[in-house]
């Protein structure tokens, strides 16, 4: 399949370890990883995991035993082999669904923010500091707008949940 300008899209690999858990489709979680690369030609796996498996990928890369909703791993092949793959996100299912629910947002919409979060971190983009927390979340509001999705983080101050 190639893309409007004639290039094959990004390989994205999709990978389901969450039964039963509500997911959107293939197509829907491609697309939303394809805008977070915003052209970039570079292949992605996306997990759709259960909270155990978040938990403790957590616990094992981050030092943090809880779960949360989004983990993103950026490949580690050395930059001088020029292999085209980006690294892989895992997303749990379970917490996405609670979180949108909790926060009175359409389920798709949180989680097409959570897919463009966890891709955007793959691409640099971090929210250590505020400032970085700034440029991230303008480039999410950006992102989410092409797809006709509202500000996520238009929400009121106490459903705010912050992405680790």
């Amino acid at each position: 399949m190639q893309t409007d300008t004639g290039a094959e899209p990004p390989s994205i690999e999709l990978q389901h370890a969450a039964p039963g858990e509500y997911r959107p489709t293939d197509e829907r979680l491609r697309q939303w990883v394809a805008v977070g690369l915003a052209g970039k030609d570079q292949g992605v796996t996306l997990r759709i995991v259960p909270p155990e498996e978040i938990r403790a990928l957590n616990h094992r890369y981050r030092e943090r035993d809880k779960v949360t909703n989004v983990l993103s791993f950026p490949s580690d092949y050395p930059p001088e082999l020029g292999l085209p793959y980006l690294g892989d996100i895992a997303i749990c299912a379970e917490v996405v669904n609670r979180e949108a629910a909790e926060q009175g947002k359409q389920r798709d919409d949180h989680w097409a923010h959570m897919v463009i979060h966890g891709t955007l971190h793959l691409c640099g983009y971090d929210h250590i500091d505020t400032h970085e927390a700034e440029q991230m979340e303008s480039r999410e509001i950006a992102l989410l707008a092409t797809l006709n999705i509202d500000n996520p983080y238009e929400i009121e101050p106490s459903t705010r949940v912050d992405h680790d």
